[in-house]
């Protein structure tokens, strides 16, 4: 049980993203969604675009998680940095992830990393103080 609450969860929409975009379906440009407003503009949203929702609602859920403090959270923020690595990587040398959208999903994926240590520091020098009565 540890283990599920230490998956990162930003890895749901990379493995999203490669699935679609190895199976050939990928095109980040289709509307998904199309609106007429009450101002007369357009609202569409492509399928990059509702991807990037997403990945923001999952980076939501990795910042709350890294507030929590506990064993699982080392090797969350473990997890969270391999996944980083991995997006990095693929990002600079794989031709179908060279696209806008995967740099945004790299991009949250670096602050997940930076977010989750950042807070389990701060979290952690608070603890301290506390426990010195300071």
């Amino acid at each position: 049980m540890r283990f599920l609450s230490a998956f990162p969860f930003l890895a749901l929409a990379l493995i999203a993203y490669n699935v679609f975009a190895f199976s050939g379906t990928l095109d980040l440009q289709a509307d998904m969604f199309v609106y007429d407003m009450m101002s007369g503009a357009t609202f569409a949203l492509s399928s990059g675009d509702v991807l990037i929702l997403v990945s923001l609602g999952l980076l939501f859920l990795e910042v709350i998680k890294a507030a929590s403090i506990g064993t699982a959270t080392i090797l969350d923020h473990i997890l969270s940095t391999g996944v980083f690595i991995i997006a990095l990587v693929e990002f600079l040398l794989v031709k179908q992830a060279g696209t806008a959208v995967f740099l945004i999903l790299v991009v949250m994926c670096l602050i997940d990393v930076v977010a989750g240590y950042s807070v389990s520091i701060r979290s952690a020098r608070r603890d301290l103080n506390v426990g010195y009565g300071g």
